[in-house]
């Protein structure tokens, strides 16, 4: 069992702020922005910070490669 009070060098965070959204997924801010406004990312706001969950993100890209894998030729 592990020790909970052991230290990870790396945790996935809960969610992150959009300036580190755009450097995990390689879209533009704008983009990012378009995909919140279409629901595509969920975003949360806190006072005035822009908060988008972290498994929105891995679940957009998981949409896009499983749509690519269809457009795939055999």
């Amino acid at each position: 069992m592990a020790d909970p009070n052991e230290r990870h060098s790396w945790m996935e965070p809960i969610s992150v702020r959009i300036p580190e959204a755009v450097r995990l997924t390689g879209l533009s801010r704008s983009r990012l922005y378009e995909l919140m406004k279409s629901k595509e990312i969920e975003f949360v706001k806190v006072g005035s910070s822009t908060l988008i969950p972290f498994d929105s993100l891995r679940g957009f890209i998981e949409r896009q490669r499983s749509v690519i894998g269809t457009h795939a030729r055999p």
